[in-house]
């Protein structure tokens, strides 16, 4: 029976024996962290040989440059070719960065605060700028927009993609529209990769702001959790067919795929778009660590082993998806108090509990020893309207702490729930 159907005594009788659940488990002195997407142990060991590729002593770039010394500003070539094909574009449309493609992001809004793209003035010269933001979505794509005062605009998300038909109204008509966020595949937290119509409305915009730009973070291209995963659609190369190649900015990186702390991350766009941000780049740094660079490329070879590589990864972390997912099924979804994704890739499952539960539920599963994302942190300045979303990242524990986690989690939905039935019962 849902939670809504029942009456006023039956709830109270199931709010008394969740409660008694609860405490049983706060007794317990749980201490587990489900806050980010951290890759677990066992993840991080597969890419531990890595560290061993310069006992050959071969420190030289295909090119004849030592990668102990100084050059090549954007990247070494190797390097350039295998992140190229990771993010499908063409060698001359890449930079290859340090190791994090949110620097790289940061790097790029920063840019055009402070110069300007392709000659329009700077960002920072309009009296207001403002971004389009999927929600749910990534929090430190918002966190980073904040920081330099634009103005965030919620676009709703479908199971297509974002809402393009308020995309295209509102980036037609507002000229201080200057981006979008988009994690186009296995979205952050939902888990949707956008359909090829919407990849193709989005190469296809006509935005008022010749200085608009898609930030598309493709952070999670190669992170499948089934043996048939989905593609989307190449953006830049549907961006060419109309001309508007310039719009885009593609972001990548072995941040889940090797070592967080210690990965390589690329950018692809243009070649006018390459060539001027190297002008700006060249202004503050000499080259990455091509030593990392070349290590990714003798550890993988080429971009088809690094798919393998991910396959491995996919072993590790999908039981963990499938735990989490099960246990929704079977404890939630008889009751009615929530929807959640079921994602075929990326790090996270999207659980939406009953609307104003949202921050309840995450204070008593903090309460209990199980640190969630906040509530409110996939919605820009961390305000969810309907305090509803809560992002599950089950990679880090292992499955045994995770079994612990997930069956809290359930236990704090249905007792908040719960109260909030009977908060609004007369």
């Amino acid at each position: 029976m849902y939670l809504s159907q029942m009456n006023k005594e039956q709830l109270v009788c199931f709010k008394n024996e969740t409660q008694a659940l609860y405490d049983d488990f706060k007794a317990q002195g749980l201490c587990l962290n489900m806050a980010r997407g951290n890759p677990c142990k066992e993840q991080l060991e597969l890419s531990v040989d890595m560290l061993n590729v310069f006992d050959d002593g071969d420190f030289v770039s295909e090119n004849g440059i030592d990668v102990r010394n100084y050059g090549l500003l954007d990247g070494i070539p190797e390097a350039k070719r295998l992140f190229s094909d990771m993010i499908g574009v063409d060698t001359e449309e890449v930079i290859i960065f340090g190791n994090s493609s949110l620097n790289a992001m940061y790097w790029s809004v920063q840019t055009a605060y402070n110069k300007g793209i392709l000659g329009s003035k700077p960002w920072s010269m309009y009296d207001k700028v403002k971004f389009l933001c999927p929600v749910p979505g990534y929090d430190r794509h918002f966190k980073v927009t904040e920081f330099f005062g634009i103005e965030m605009i919620n676009i709703p998300m479908t199971p297509t993609g974002p809402d393009m038909d308020m995309i295209e109204k509102l980036v037609s008509e507002d000229e201080t529209i200057k981006g979008i966020w988009c994690v186009p595949q296995y979205s952050n937290p939902d888990g949707i990769s956008y359909s090829d119509e919407t990849v193709k409305r989005f190469a296809n915009l006509h935005p008022a702001a010749k200085d608009f730009r898609i930030f598309w973070d493709n952070a999670y291209c190669i992170h499948h959790l089934t043996d048939n995963p989905s593609y989307i659609l190449n953006i830049l190369d549907e961006a060419k067919k109309s001309g508007n190649e310039d719009m885009v900015y593609i972001f990548g990186s072995t941040s889940k795929v090797t070592f967080p702390g210690a990965g390589v991350a690329v950018m692809g766009a243009s070649k006018k778009n390459v060539e001027e941000l190297k002008k700006y780049l060249g202004l503050s740094i000499i080259g990455y660590d091509k030593m990392n660079q070349l290590r990714h490329v003798k550890f993988f070879g080429t971009y088809e082993n690094m798919c393998e590589h991910m396959k491995k990864h996919k072993d590790i972390v999908a039981p963990k998806f499938k735990l989490v997912c099960d246990t929704l099924e079977k404890e939630i979804a008889p009751l009615g108090i929530g929807s959640w994704t079921n994602p075929e890739g990326g790090y996270f499952v999207s659980f939406n509990a009953l609307n104003g539960c949202a921050k309840r539920i995450v204070q008593l599963c903090a309460e209990a020893g199980v640190t969630l994302t906040g509530a409110g942190a996939t919605f820009p300045y961390g305000i969810d309207p309907d305090d509803r979303n809560i992002r599950l990242a089950p990679t880090y524990p292992s499955l045994e702490d995770l079994a612990k986690a997930a069956e809290l989690f359930v236990i704090c939905v249905k007792l908040v729930s719960a109260e909030k039935i009977l908060s609004e019962m007369k």
